[in-house]
């Protein structure tokens, strides 16, 4: 399959006038066409880090991409101007961010917010762009006599139905849904998903799904990819993930802290301790002082990946026992 996205080595700082932080710390990440990769992992992981340095829309004089590169449909992007990234945001790549409350302009109704993409980035009449409106909207499953309705005027889902549709209206290659479903309830949730993927399938569109939300991903993703302390830990088809014999004890702490219908049990298994400050990362591997199965190794030596089949794991201890 051909490569979409494919990222070498990244890494990116913030820095502030008390301190400087490490967000993301040599991620390695690909994509192939037509696929939906899920990104996983707690707050502060640095996934919307990572999404944000893809559109190049990290903080101005704060965040900076300080080494590795990425290449999205061919085009090494950390080295283009911003008048070049705005004619690939939108067309080549967009965004679906956290929060619809507050991607929306409370001023301009959503027919104008959506007409607004199309009038960036094609050279169509009023006419056809009011077509193409009318098209997205009945797609996202709004009423097209509705785009003359305010943000304040929809319930959230209803919101993030406008905020995919302005994502979708001009038919970007690369989806970036950073958390879409948060702020909704699990009914809502689900449609919002299910219409994601109907849409990725007939718009033939990439997705990258950022989320906390191991079901979610279990529902939507072709490959997933764990995140600690801006980097992939471990990565794989859905398969390896779920179903895998091998993983990093990152992972297991993750599947632990899942309810099991299944099991009859008092209490979860959540990880120990907290996530590492990114001012004052670990030496070594970062998940070490939370880990149970932590070895002497791990406390200096940064992991190489461990491929067991097509699954990566970046383990001293899963390396040993794979000897």
């Amino acid at each position: 399959m051909d490569k979409l996205l494919e990222i070498k080595d990244l890494n990116v700082t913030y820095k502030t006038d008390e301190a400087l932080i490490y967000a993301v710390n040599g991620l390695n990440l690909a994509l192939n066409k037509g696929e939906t990769l899920g990104v996983v992992g707690e707050t502060g992981a640095g996934k919307t880090t990572t999404a944000l340095s893809i559109m190049r829309l990290l903080p101005d004089k704060v965040g900076r991409i300080t080494r590795g590169s990425i290449y999205l449909d061919g085009m090494e992007i950390t080295k283009k101007t911003e008048a070049d990234m705005r004619l690939i945001r939108g067309n080549t790549v967009s965004m679906i961010f956290q929060d619809p409350m507050t991607s929306l302009n409370p001023t301009m109704t959503i027919g104008s917010q959506i007409a607004e993409v199309l009038q960036l980035h094609n050279n169509n009449n009023k006419e056809a762009i009011s077509d193409r409106v009318n098209e997205i909207l009945k797609l996202v499953g709004i009423s097209p006599e509705r785009q003359n309705d305010y943000p304040h005027q929809f319930s959230g889902g209803m919101k993030q139905r406008v905020v995919i549709a302005i994502a979708l209206a001009c038919e970007p290659k690369l989806l970036l849904a950073d958390e879409p479903t948060t702020a909704l309830d699990v009914t809502i949730q689900a449609q919002v998903l299910q219409m994601m993927r109907e849409l990725k399938r007939e718009l033939n569109t990439s997705m990258i799904l950022i989320t906390h939300d191991l079901g979610v991903v279990a529902q939507t993703c072709d490959k997933v990819a764990i995140m600690y302390a801006g980097e992939i830990v471990e990565n794989g088809m859905i398969e390896d993930i779920f179903e895998g014999a091998a993983h990093h004890p990152y992972t297991e702490g993750l599947f632990g802290s899942i309810p099991d219908l299944t099991k009859s049990t008092r209490r979860l298994n959540p990880i120990d301790g907290l996530m590492p400050d990114p001012t004052n990362l670990p030496s070594g591997c970062a998940f070490h002082p939370r880990c149970p199965k932590c070895m002497d190794i791990c406390k200096t030596e940064k992991a190489e990946p461990v491929l067991i089949g097509s699954h990566e794991i970046k383990c001293h201890f899963v390396r040993n026992s794979n000897q």
